[in-house]
């Protein structure tokens, strides 16, 4: 009698044409993995906000404050984009800083041309 070898494992993720995961979410005890919607928005006002300008800065800092809060309300969720937001939060800091410091100088020049002429 041959011993025939056992058939190959399925492909990961089930059958072929299909993605991977389940419909119905993540199974008990395990996390689901999300991406937060506005994550790429944050990012890039918040990069836009510190190299191009300056008055988007305060909105990455707002809108990124929202999205962390909204993150952080729902431990049981494993965020892809996390880091995005937080990057994209700090770069509006950042920015809208710099704004102020900018928009104080201004002042600041023109307090000195009155006061001098």
């Amino acid at each position: 009698m041959s011993m025939t070898p056992p058939p190959p494992p399925p492909p990961a993720g089930g059958p072929p044409g299909y993605p991977p995961g389940s419909p119905w979410g993540a199974a008990p005890g395990y996390q689901q993995v999300r991406e937060h919607p506005d994550g790429t928005t944050v990012l890039v006002l918040g990069i836009l906000g510190l190299v191009v300008c300056g008055l988007l800065a305060p909105f990455a800092w707002a809108k990124g404050n929202r999205a962390m809060r909204e993150i952080d309300a729902q431990p049981h969720i494993q965020w892809s984009n996390r880091g995005s937001v937080s990057a994209g939060r700090i770069c509006g800091i950042i920015g809208s800083v710099l704004l102020i410091v900018g928009v104080a100088f201004f002042v600041l020049i023109i307090v000195a041309a009155a006061a001098t002429a």
